[in-house]
């Protein structure tokens, strides 16, 4: 990319798409094309064409997405599959047919299946069954990688394919229906706020995850898009997975709650550890350069900034 391309950000609201578009900022690139979704419907495909013949974009990053936690992807498995296919099939498509030089898919690391031998590497996708609590959003996210690399082979198009892990920062959804550790910031600063002798946790806390601060993901990705031609899928990941429990104290100490936190072992966990292989990416010369704790009280900070006076759950009560 020159400092002067034009570069659509879709999803440029959002936890992945925000970051992204800040990074390219502060890197000085000029032309920087967003749309809120009230401005453009992305799974309207009459609209998505009408946007792209006339921006002709030539740089894709594809961060629009439906996401969310285990609960939400449990109880709306028909909405993650229709969104998130409309959304990326219009995408694509519209990116070949108005001629965009390259695009970048922000898939995600639920694609591997739920026994995947960890770290999981690119070559494990469809070697098994997926997580069933997950399986319409990987559904989903699969067939986007699918899309991407048929444009590829059959046109020439150059779309590449990102798996990160899980990615948490500024502008992430704090709701329950949200990602784990956004969402237990909001559990822990709501919980101390109403001084809560005891916080209820889903599971056993013994799941490990790995973290991945948005502002690292974000230069992942432009390098990616500088750097990156080839058709397979490409993890990016922190390179070290922290469990359910630590994460939680983590967020207890920063947030500064002071009660005691149980765990409902009736709720489901999910997997058991989801850790990726990120070999190909630190070859190309990227490494994270966020801490998790650090993170963490980034994002809080932003949290409480931005977030937390707008909650009605957290109004009035307390001064």
């Amino acid at each position: 990319m020159k400092k002067i391309s034009k570069i659509y950000v879709a999803g440029h609201t959002g936890l992945i798409g925000s970051s992204i578009k800040r990074k390219l900022k502060e890197l000085s690139y000029t032309q920087i094309i967003t749309k809120t979704h009230r401005g453009l419907d992305l799974t309207s495909k009459k609209k998505v064409d009408r946007f792209f013949s006339k921006e002709k974009p030539e740089f894709v990053f594809l961060a629009a997405a439906k996401t969310g936690g285990i609960q939400a992807n449990n109880a709306y498995p028909a909405d993650f599959i229709y969104q998130n296919l409309m959304i990326q099939s219009n995408v694509i498509d519209a990116a070949h047919k108005y001629g965009a030089q390259k695009l970048l898919f922000l898939s995600s690391s639920c694609i591997y299946p739920k026994n995947c031998r960890q770290p999981m590497k690119e070559e494990h996708l469809m070697t098994g069954a997926l997580e069933p609590t997950n399986e319409a959003y990987a559904l989903a996210k699969l067939s986007g990688i699918g899309m991407c690399q048929s444009y590829n082979k059959q046109y020439g198009a150059k779309f590449i394919c990102v798996v990160p892990s899980n990615v948490y920062g500024v502008n992430d959804n704090f709701s329950e229906s949200g990602h784990v550790l956004a969402s237990l910031i909001r559990k822990f600063h709501f919980a101390k706020m109403k001084s809560q002798k005891v916080l209820e946790l889903w599971g056993t806390g013994k799941p490990r995850r790995e973290f991945l601060f948005a502002e690292n993901l974000a230069e992942a990705c432009i390098k990616l898009m500088n750097n990156y031609d080839d058709s397979k899928v490409i993890n990016v990941g922190s390179g070290r997975d922290t469990s359910i429990k630590q994460l939680a104290q983590i967020i207890k100490k920063i947030t500064g709650y002071k009660g005691r936190i149980v765990y409902d072992r009736t709720k489901p966990d999910g997997n058991a550890r989801r850790s990726l292989d990120g070999s190909k990416i630190r070859s190309l010369g990227w490494q994270p350069t966020t801490p998790l704790e650090e993170g963490v009280r980034k994002t809080y900070l932003w949290y409480m900034k931005h977030v937390s006076s707008d909650d009605p759950e957290l109004r009035g009560g307390f001064s």
